[in-house]
């Protein structure tokens, strides 16, 4: 029979939630979940809780959620659990060396890009915007550089054209979280564990995402502009002014388009039924939109319901 592994969680979104379920729910135990603090949101600004949180009071877990893990007082919280190893999935704080030290079973990230390719914040919407043929999730060590830690298991899927960033969140969710269930499980039966350094010549960075990054640029390809509406759905979204109103563009794909006279760049104009934004260097038709305050429609529906005159400028 395994020894019980006794561990401490710590993330906070939602993409860190299958992992913190599926190892509470397997032979081991959780005795304490770092979670940041609830932060405030939506028009009220009332405090919402991580979905860690909601998650973790769910299975009736401990919880933290010290403001920074730098003071006396939460070293000493964390060293009284005497627990064997620290689980991270996206917990968005800095962990101070002498916290990892307390771990003597060592600490273990959820990393969901093929390190060393996309270390950082969001290598996901990274992989996507920059075309990647493939994206993945790592399971490493955790050091105090960001995710420069040695790898112990990675796994990849193809990454489509239509995959959007939330999509591929909710898969490497899932996969991550099946990787670091089968990585504890070798350490509690007392397999080697293989640790393979980073190539520090193949590191490239997945800088947070900026809301600006979300404001069409009429100057992007067609095809880079495709992969930013994918990489930046559900958020930011891309963005630009249609009649006063903010419009999101969800869905598009690049098409060929003869040149049309009396139109210029960021003008919406439908051919066929179909709703085409002009850029300035190629065309897109466009599938799904959503005006602010209202739902996402087509395409066809949106020419129809806002009774599309062909010239109709973007901005």
């Amino acid at each position: 029979m395994n020894k019980k592994l006794k561990i401490v969680f710590a993330g906070t979104p939602k993409f860190a939630v299958p992992t913190l379920e599926i190892i509470s729910n397997a032979s081991f135990e959780i005795i304490c979940v770092l979670t940041q603090p609830d932060r405030k949101a939506g028009r009220g600004m009332k405090k919402i809780p991580s979905h860690v949180k909601n998650a973790a009071n769910k299975l009736g877990l401990p919880i933290m959620q010290p403001q920074s893990l730098k003071s006396l007082e939460v070293f000493n919280a964390i060293k009284d659990l005497k627990a064997d190893i620290l689980v991270v999935a996206a917990y968005g704080l800095i962990i101070p060396e002498k916290i990892l030290n307390l771990f003597h079973k060592g600490c273990l990230n959820v990393h969901a890009s093929l390190l060393p390719r996309w270390r950082g914040a969001a290598p996901i919407h990274r992989a996507i915007e920059s075309g990647d043929n493939k994206i993945g999730v790592t399971i490493m060590k955790v050091v105090s550089k960001l995710d420069a830690g040695p790898m112990i298991r990675k796994i990849s899927v193809d990454l489509l054209d239509q995959s959007t960033a939330g999509e591929m969140t909710d898969l490497m969710s899932l996969k991550g979280a099946e990787l670091m269930a089968e990585v504890l499980e070798d350490i509690a039966k007392g397999n080697e564990i293989k640790f393979t350094p980073q190539d520090e010549t193949k590191v490239t960075y997945a800088n947070k995402i900026n809301k600006i990054e979300g404001k069409l640029n009429l100057d992007d390809s067609p095809d880079k502009l495709v992969r930013k509406i994918k990489a930046f759905n559900p958020y930011p979204g891309i963005t630009y002014i249609f009649r006063s109103k903010i419009l999101k563009i969800w869905d598009a794909i690049p098409i060929n388009l003869l040149p049309v006279r009396n139109f210029s760049p960021g003008d919406l104009i439908s051919i066929d039924k179909k709703l085409i934004l002009i850029l300035n260097h190629g065309a897109l038709e466009l599938y799904e939109v959503q005006i602010e305050g209202a739902n996402k429609i087509s395409g066809k529906d949106f020419i129809t319901r806002y009774s599309l005159v062909n010239g109709d400028t973007c901005k």
